[in-house]
């Protein structure tokens, strides 16, 4: 998987002239068809259907499905509704609450703060030297009361220190970007990745 921005026509420039890179070995991607559609929820009864660009490295051979940066891999629901879940969970509300109010189910919510909250630390580090590497001075959050709130903290500093540089940035579109989707998937090893600009 790779993230690669939000507009699908500017994507597809990107492709065609050579300018998206293989994340395993830096060669160059081609296009190569399509992934399956999609339905993505986008909060409450809004959807999105989508069918997601593949392509292949001419180096290596393998194939990428790439992401829109509103999206995570293997995730029914947009980046935005997951982070909505897991700023509630930062500032103290529980998994029923939270599902209430975002209109899913207990289960589903969760399984995100499990698998966010595993991960909490590399993300917390991850993020905070994004931040570092993008800002030469940046607005560091202190200590946000749990490992997990310590991390929506630290994704939120790279946001605002990336916004700084570019244009305003979403804190959930740029933390699916820099793990290529792999926000909560167990396959995210905690390096940044997809750090130049997607926008």
């Amino acid at each position: 998987m790779l993230t690669v921005g939000k507009d699908g026509a500017e994507v597809e420039r990107r492709l065609a002239g050579g300018q998206l890179e293989c994340p395993g070995c830096g060669g160059q991607l081609h296009g190569w068809g399509h992934a399956r559609v999609r339905e993505i929820r986008l909060g409450g009864a809004a959807r999105r259907r989508l069918r997601p660009r593949r392509a292949i490295c001419g180096g290596c051979g393998r194939t990428h499905v790439l992401l829109p940066a509103g999206m995570l891999a293997r995730r029914a629901d947009s980046v935005a509704v997951i982070g909505k879940a897991l700023m509630l969970a930062a500032s103290g509300l529980g998994c029923a609450r939270i599902a209430r109010r975002l209109g899913r189910a207990a289960a589903t919510v969760r399984g995100w703060l499990r698998r966010f909250a595993a991960r909490a630390g590399r993300l917390r580090s991850a993020f905070t030297a994004l931040a570092c590497a993008l800002d030469p001075d940046p607005p560091l959050p202190g200590p946000a009361g749990s490992p997990l709130a310590d991390a929506v903290a630290a994704i939120g500093g790279a946001a605002t220190a990336a916004a700084r540089r570019w244009s305003a940035v979403s804190a959930w579109e740029l933390a699916a970007a820099v793990t290529s989707g792999s926000l909560l998937s167990p396959g995210w090893d905690g390096r940044a990745g997809n750090t130049s600009c997607l926008w």
